[in-house]
């Protein structure tokens, strides 16, 4: 029995196919089909901040009093100077993909390499930025003391403006004995987050200092953190007392609520992976463009492609600073 063949055409094909989707290739249409299944994952991050946060508006930190260093200036404190720069030159960035998706369409080789080489510097700078974020946060700017209910107690003088502790502790010249947890209550080890003094030489200094006051992570009306009197002040820190915590990390957190910390790391660390991801693109596609690879193949779209990928880790960023830095 012969079998019968359905012919669609003059040349003879079985089957040729349908129109392409949206006119897109089919690498074009997976890349969208990945964008949009990654951008369900970041909404859902910033959802699940977004919540945390209006549970906890009363102890969180504000952000202006936590990003608020700029590099080769530490001297100077500016909310947000330094994150809007950040910004500033992933948009910058974004730009010179366009120009250089531009340019491939028009084929033009030197075009595409400079605006390769452009959005590369930028993207660079942009992550080196991050680490030097990354690294302040950890590394902390004024210490506190945690206690033992784990909320955050921070110090300013009578004029409301922060202290560091290692402004008013007293000098320990005594030795002190590293605690183990062979040594001691089996369960209790040192913070996770290393001090340069100890809680006695806090507690020392602070009682010692009249001018230092107590401020802690719970907020008023008017959205400002609430300091105590000097009596209470005293009481709270006597009564409550626990460790001292410089910087932060994902168990303590000088700044406030521990929870800002762990999705502070989760949500720009996950951004910053997508970004060193987009880098590495961004290199080969620069390699490919010099050594003419798109020019022999008549086509720059591999080019347009990694640009798509670019400009939606640019439109992320725009996300994470508003709803993490700004809001």
């Amino acid at each position: 029995m012969e079998a019968t063949v359905v012919k669609t055409g003059t040349e003879g094909k079985t089957w040729g196919g349908a129109n392409k989707p949206l006119k897109a290739s089919y690498g074009k249409l997976m890349l969208w089909i990945f964008l949009f299944s990654d951008s369900l994952t970041f909404t859902g991050f910033l959802v699940s901040y977004g919540l945390t946060r209006f549970r906890f508006a009363d102890s969180w930190p504000i952000a202006d009093e936590v990003f608020n260093h700029v590099p080769f200036f530490h001297s100077i404190e500016e909310p947000m100077i330094f994150v809007a720069f950040m910004t500033f030159l992933l948009i910058f960035s974004s730009v010179t993909m366009v120009l250089a998706v531009d340019a491939g369409a028009r084929m033009k080789q030197k075009m595409v390499t400079l605006y390769l080489f452009l959005t590369l510097c930028g993207g660079l700078t942009f992550i080196s930025s991050q680490a030097f974020e990354w690294s302040t946060f950890i590394k902390g700017g004024y210490g506190a003391i945690e206690t033992k209910g784990g909320n955050i107690l921070q110090f300013v003088d009578t004029e409301g403006e922060r202290v560091s502790i290692h402004d008013f502790a007293l000098a320990d010249n005594s030795e002190r004995e590293v605690h183990a947890k062979n040594k001691g209550l089996w369960y209790v080890g040192e913070p996770s987050t290393p001090t340069e003094v100890s809680f006695n030489q806090v507690k020392e200094g602070f009682l010692a200092n009249d001018n230092i006051l107590v401020r802690v992570q719970d907020k008023d009306e008017y959205g400002e953190h609430i300091i105590l009197s000097r009596e209470d002040s005293k009481a709270k820190f006597l009564e409550e007392g626990s460790l001292v915590v410089e910087g932060a990390n994902l168990i303590h957190n000088e700044y406030g609520h521990r929870l800002f910390a762990n999705y502070f790391f989760f949500i720009t660390g996950f951004h910053g992976f997508h970004v060193s991801i987009g880098i590495m693109l961004l290199f080969t596609v620069f390699f490919n463009t010099i050594v003419g690879t798109y020019e022999k193949r008549k086509s720059y779209e591999m080019v347009e492609k990694v640009g798509l990928y670019w400009h939606f880790v640019d439109l992320v960023w725009v996300f994470v600073f508003t709803f993490f830095y700004l809001v």
